[in-house]
Formats: C-alpha cells, structure tokens, sequence
C-alpha cells in the first residue's frame, strides 16, 4: 500500500485518469480503461478509492446507459456544468473573455489544446495540469476550486457516479502557495491572445505512461 499523501506524479496520473473519465463515455475511454485501473491500483486510498468506485459503475452499467446519462447530468443540467467560467460568468459576454485567457495560458506553455472542446472545460484543464504546465494548470485549478467543489456537490445531489471523479479531482486541488498566487495573477493580468489559429486536437500519444516522461 502507498502513502495516503500523493506526491506530484500521482497528482498528475489522477488527473489525467480523471480528465479521461469525464468525457463522453465513447469506445475510447472503453479502451482505456483496463489502463486506467491499473494505474489507480498504484496511487493512494484518496485517489485510488473514487477511482476504482467509478470503474465498478462503467463495468457494471451498459453503455447506453452511461451514455445517456452522462448527457442528461452535464449537458442537460446547468448545476452540473462541466465548463468552469460558465460558474464564474455564466452566459454573458465576459465568458468568451474568461475562455480565451484559457487558451492563452496553453499557448504560452507550448500546449495543443486542440478544438475538439472549450479550453475551460474541466477535462481539458485537469489535462493540461498533468501533462502541460503543472504551475499553470495548478493556478487555474486553484483559481476555479468553488466551480470545482460547487460542481462535485451538485453531483452528489444529482446521485450521480460521476461525483467519484470528482472526489478523486478535489483531493489533487493545489494548496495556495506564492508561487502559484503569483501565477494567477498573471493569468489575471494577461490578455487574450491576439488569434487563436492553429490548434489541433489532443495526440493519441498523450498517456498515462508518458506523463513521468514530461515532467
């Protein structure tokens, strides 16, 4: 058994495990997920626990069934939005702003975060946290831990399995540090990038196996 306190490659092998479970249940994340059980096998109880407690639900659930309802719980459900800034702007012209200094603190980290999603999306963030930028993606995390816990506990309420994922991602959310107080301010202080051209989805490289690789 490891420690109960993750060190930072086990921070980031859960994230990545996290933001892979948070998208669309498709044949891909059905591919990863012997993958991901292993992986969790090595982290902490913390993390461990609501990861193994969401596999269960995939492996026993048909597809469909998850299918439909991961649509009705993040797509249908505004308390169950998935998109950080709609939290913090909601649907009005400021959150266009709040998306695009998304975008630009991946393009100053030399991050394709591709256009296959909004970059707010907390599936997106949590990989750009593990295999991107970790101060960068610690201070988005950091900036936006209310959206985070406000969304696990709406899920809860909901009854939905997904809130497992997101007991996993609370326990990686960073302590505010100066370094990382100092880096969102930056990000509060930069604007958005000039264009926003240029983008390609994720590679099928990014794994789980590469992250130590990266960091």
């Amino acid at each position: 058994m490891t420690s109960d306190h993750p060190k930072d490659q086990q921070i980031a092998v859960a994230r990545l495990a996290a933001s892979w479970l948070l998208w669309y249940p498709d044949d891909l994340l059905l591919s990863r997920l012997d993958d991901i059980a292993e992986v969790a096998g090595d982290l902490p109880d913390r993390l461990a626990a609501p990861l193994r407690t969401f596999l269960e639900y995939l492996e026993n659930t048909p597809v469909r069934e998850v299918q439909a309802h991961y649509v009705a719980t993040f797509d249908m459900k505004r308390k169950a939005c998935p998109y950080l800034t709609y939290w913090t702007d909601g649907d009005t012209r400021n959150r266009g702003r709040a998306i695009l200094r998304f975008k630009q603190a991946y393009l100053e980290s030399g991050f394709d975060a591709g256009d296959v999603e909004l970059a707010d999306h907390l599936a997106m963030v949590l990989e750009f946290a593990a295999v991107g930028d970790r101060l960068t993606g610690d201070a988005l995390l950091a900036e936006h831990s209310v959206p985070i816990h406000l969304l696990r506990d709406a899920l809860a309420k909901l009854g939905s399995d997904y809130v497992h994922v997101l007991d996993a991602i609370v326990v990686t959310l960073p302590a505010i540090t100066p370094d990382i107080e100092a880096r969102m301010a930056q990000l509060a202080a930069s604007g958005p990038p000039a264009e926003t051209v240029g983008l390609e989805p994720f590679g099928v490289s990014v794994t789980i196996e590469s992250i130590g690789a990266r960091r």
